[in-house]
């Protein structure tokens, strides 16, 4: 019994402050009904001033602290909530109390008491009643949720329910603000279809008046100097506290319909990313948020989805103030002792802006449960299909998969399915943790201890493509040493030679032929080996790869499949990028095999020059093509389209003349038809059918007339990255920066980041009269350079300067030519004489340079 615990451990008075374990042994009390609890019983006065009881005013009231009474006498000090800087500010006495109003009475606020004790104090130039009802109410988890009701919810002494009903099984109470849904839109909505109500419901979740509590606010922040600050501070660890014990403990919180307000009234306060708060308040209340249930968070998120962008945007500022601070404070502790992991404010922070996030997601444009269900049918299909293709088709070992996130699962909402957030996914990184993050720590967090330690991985909304790349990086190494342990072992217990790395041996002339045949290979016998670190040989040269020779063998392949002479794709010449021919001659074995090349690309972090539409990653990712990406595949077409839809006039069909019959033209410039439903020659497009013929067309063009070439490509994509973490990691837009690079050419970042060797220094002459030179290229020229000195004219992710690129002295002035390491991204520079002798002799280099060597 509570009774003995506190018997046991002898609690006496004293000056000191009281430990964490008996703030664990008074929530326990509380919850165990016990006289001693902070909240006080039907008829009592408050918590902070009882006239008898168990709670008892002391001495040291004036102090800020409250004698805390057992039943069996022993007596412990708490810390006032309404302890502040001024003893005007404490509440020592019961006359001091009466003397500005009966506050014993306040069980909760709303925007009617507290204007008054505003108005209150600005009369008699006292804050003491204001102070102390914000004391008590807002350290208490019962008062405050109870707090700024709407005009439909009655305030009774306990708006608890029933312990043995699930709060998803509780009625919520509905919403009356300014840009929430009104009551009476939640009676519409839940005479919606089944699934959107699911969404559209959330706005019955609240029973706060959101435009009271911010007038409220607005008032409270007008108050010169704001002589409630130290209370509301204290008030908040406090209840912090609280909750936190709740969640870890006793969960009785979320069995109350209305818990979730006391996480929207506290994320409404306007200053929490003040200095003040952010030093141990707002901390404090992240820690208890993140203990927050699933379903709690879940319902949360779904709360704030409905507040807009400017709302969720300053509660998302709150949060990157909060890391940015932690992390600058702490600048000189983060290395390889203490990580970024470490740290709860920043870790816990982390947590409560995935709830943010995932508002974010929920909010904003999602794409239609119909749309969604198409996809699913569709990708289980393609998994069929491809399970059916024999040699060609998926290893058939069991395969690990990256781990679904939680809330996304109890949302039912996945980044990928959002076509625009509330806040756009650049707002949610957070630069100076992406310049701190141990990556190789937080990987190791993730793959080890995923249940013991914290891992930005799982919350990668917070980190760039850079950061998220290199976690990819870490994961495909690994598993590229788990394939080489695999077949050692296979050799050691069958025989036959090692064969550690995939390799593949081209002649320059016949690059493709012969890679497609050895992948073809591959495919066919060992999918797995796909895994392997990829090992090329050009024959009749004598380069080692260690990476360079592998950038070129993907630029000569890519060259040669997505040469228009071969009619696999399609080139636009306004988009200037690739589509492809649903004519073309080629079997799908081939498609299969550039989807393999695609994929050891990213798997061996090789950049290639493809010009893909955006809608083609997103299809990787598992999407389908609708309207609105044939804006990227066929801008012109798209705008025709656009018009259709946009006529308002009442002439329509005679001004239009379409059927549901359209026409095209194929690479060879020959003419085809094709009916978008059947019977579509003699139905004719009206205002009334006009978006289903738009949609089905969107639909032919971008999935249904390539749909074989397609999944063969997207096949042997999968091949290589089905057990990768880049669907999780990725978005569309940053799987294609994973393919094609970055569009940035900045090369005085690369300037900044290159490294010397040889004799060579920053400032020596010829390096000054290399960038000089380099600095008036063309962006052509550079293109050229870095293809001479990496072995790709790619930018990789990040930009140029996070390319370790370094220029190294080649002896003495001389005529020869610089040459490279491209394997190690190395120049080798004589130490020419003169600017006009190097300029000339590197423009050389870089246009006739060809083929590998040793030197």
């Amino acid at each position: 019994m509570p009774t003995n615990i506190f018997k046991e451990n002898n609690f006496q008075e004293s000056s000191e402050q009281p430990s964490r374990e008996y703030f664990d042994l008074r929530i326990l009390l509380e919850t165990a009904g016990n006289q001693a609890a902070l909240t006080p019983a039907d008829g009592a006065g408050t918590s902070s001033c009882r006239s008898s009881g168990n709670l008892q005013d002391s001495k040291d009231g004036e102090h800020g602290t409250e004698n805390i009474t057992g039943t069996g006498g022993a007596k412990a000090k708490l810390p006032s909530p309404t302890n502040s800087s001024t003893p005007s500010s404490s509440c020592s006495s019961q006359s001091s109390i009466d003397q500005h109003g009966d506050t014993h009475e306040i069980k909760y606020l709303d925007e009617g008491k507290v204007m008054e004790s505003i108005q209150r104090g600005q009369r008699s130039g006292s804050w003491n009643h204001l102070i102390h009802i914000i004391g008590i109410v807002f350290s208490s988890p019962e008062f405050l949720m109870r707090s700024f009701p709407t005009c439909s919810v009655k305030i009774c002494e306990s708006s608890s329910v029933d312990p043995d009903k699930d709060f998803d099984d509780t009625e919520a109470e509905p919403m009356h603000v300014d840009q929430l849904p009104t009551q009476e839109r939640c009676a519409q909505k839940e005479d919606a279809a089944q699934g959107d109500s699911e969404r559209q419901n959330t706005a019955c979740l609240l029973s706060v008046d959101l435009a009271s509590l911010r007038r409220v606010y607005d008032a409270l922040m007008s108050i010169p100097e704001q002589p409630f600050q130290a209370a509301l501070i204290n008030a908040l660890k406090s209840l912090s506290y609280t909750i936190q014990m709740d969640f870890k403990y006793h969960r009785s919180l979320e069995k109350d319909r209305n818990f979730l307000n006391i996480f929207v009234i506290v994320l409404e306060f306007p200053n929490l990313h003040s200095p003040e708060y952010l030093e141990t308040a707002f901390p404090s209340f992240c820690k208890a948020l993140a203990l927050m249930p699933l379903k709690g968070q879940a319902r949360l998120a779904q709360i704030l989805s409905m507040y807009g962008e400017k709302r969720l945007t300053i509660i998302l500022q709150s949060l990157q103030q909060l890391i940015t601070v932690r992390i600058v404070n702490n600048e000189g502790r983060w290395g390889r002792s203490f990580h970024l992991n470490d740290d709860d404010a920043i870790v816990d922070a982390c947590c409560v802006m995935k709830i943010v996030y995932y508002a974010s997601l929920f909010g904003g444009q999602v794409d239609s449960l119909e749309l969604l269900e198409e996809e699913r049918h569709s990708n289980e299909a393609d998994l069929l299909h491809d399970a059916l293709q024999g040699a060609m088709g998926i290893e058939p070992k069991e395969q690990s998969q990256p781990r679904e996130n939680p809330l996304g699962k109890e949302l039912k909402i996945n980044q990928i399915d959002v076509r625009k957030p509330l806040i756009s996914f650049e707002e949610f990184i957070n630069d100076p943790l992406n310049e701190h993050i141990d990556i190789s720590t937080d990987y190791a967090y993730y793959r080890a201890e995923p249940d013991n330690k914290f891992s930005f991985i799982t919350h990668n909304f917070v980190l760039t493509t850079a950061s998220k790349h290199m976690c990819m990086y870490f994961d495909n190494r690994i598993r590229m040493l788990h394939e080489r342990r695999t077949s050692l072992l296979q050799t050691i217990v069958h025989g036959g030679p090692p064969m550690p790395y995939l390799r593949i041996r081209v002649r320059r002339d016949h690059v493709v032929d012969d890679a497609l045949l050895n992948l073809e290979m591959v495919a066919m016998d060992n999918p797995g080996d796909l895994k392997k670190q990829l090992f090329v040989e050009f024959e009749g040269e004598q380069g080692l790869d260690e990476g360079g020779v592998s950038k070129e063998f993907f630029q000569l392949i890519v060259e040669e499949l997505f040469n228009p002479d071969i009619g696999m794709f399609i080139y636009n010449e306004n988009t200037r990028q690739f589509w492809f021919n649903h004519m073309s001659f080629e079997n799908e074995g081939q498609f299969t095999l550039i989807g393999i090349v695609l994929g050891l690309a990213i798997y061996n972090s090789c950049i290639l020059d493809i010009h893909l539409p955006m809608v083609v990653y997103r299809k990787l990712l598992g999407k389908k093509g609708v309207f609105q990406d044939l804006f990227d595949v066929d801008p012109t077409l798209a705008s025709s389209l656009q018009q259709m839809l946009d006529y308002d006039g009442g002439d329509f069909e005679d001004v239009f003349m379409q059927t549901f019959r359209i026409g095209f033209l194929d690479v060879f410039g020959s003419s085809g038809i094709h009916d978008l439903k059947e019977g579509g020659e003699d139905i004719t497009v009206t205002c009334e059918n006009r978006e289903e013929f738009v949609d089905l067309y969107a639909d032919f063009i971008l999935n249904k007339s390539v749909e074989c070439q397609f999944r063969a490509f997207k096949r042997g994509f999968m091949m290589v990255t089905n057990e990768s973490p880049l669907k999780m990691l990725f978005r569309p837009d940053e799987v294609e920066m994973l393919v094609c690079g970055s569009k940035e050419f900045d090369f005085h970042a690369l300037e900044t980041a290159t490294d010397y060797d040889g004799g060579f220094t920053a400032d020596s002459p010829t390096v000054r009269n290399f960038w000089d030179i380099v600095h008036e290229f063309s962006e052509e020229d550079k293109k050229k350079l870095l293809q001479f000195t990496t072995g790709s004219d790619r930018v990789p992710v990040g930009g140029l300067s996070k390319l370790k690129f370094i220029v190294a002295r080649n002896g003495p002035d001389s005529d020869k030519l610089p040459t490279s390491h491209t394997c190690f991204n190395v120049l080798l520079l004589p130490d020419y004489a003169t600017k006009e002798k190097l300029k000339e002799r590197l423009l050389k280099a870089i246009n006739y340079a060809k083929g590998f060597g040793m030197l």
